[in-house]
């Protein structure tokens, strides 16, 4: 155990709700769907705008779409076509966490490439110091 990482619960806490943007980008991390998984040899990956996602726990359930706004400050996503209606009538964006959702479809460009080639896990049996005898 490293002795520079407590298992405090009041300093874990603190930790989490005082993150900066950056870790929370990385606190809301959803995983990939099964085909996904199979295609990229990666679980999950920090969750970004412009996603598609379905939602895999709670009342949403089973709901789909894109994901509109990565919300950092409340550790929540909003997905198209998922509102609620107020009682003046007026309708919000519902807030899902992204553990409870899974990435149907990425939305890829040149660094998020790049990290699926670093977090792949196939490419990461070359590593390490002992190479295999065989």
């Amino acid at each position: 155990f490293s002795p520079n990482v407590t298992s405090s619960r009041r300093k874990c806490r603190k930790a989490h709700f005082t993150a900066p943007s950056s870790v929370r980008r990385v606190i809301m991390s959803a995983s990939l769907s099964k085909a996904l998984q199979k295609e990229y040899n990666v679980r999950s990956i920090p969750i970004r705008q412009g996603d598609d996602v379905e939602v895999v726990r709670g009342a949403y359930k089973g709901k789909e779409g894109k994901v509109t706004t990565c919300y950092r400050k409340k550790f929540v996503i909003h997905i198209e076509r998922l509102q609620r209606e107020k009682a003046n009538g007026a309708t919000v964006n519902v807030g899902i966490h992204p553990s409870k959702v899974v990435i149907t479809a990425l939305k890829l460009d040149k660094d998020r490439k790049a990290i699926l080639a670093r977090k792949n896990r196939d490419s990461a049996k070359g590593k390490g110091k002992y190479a295999d005898l065989d």
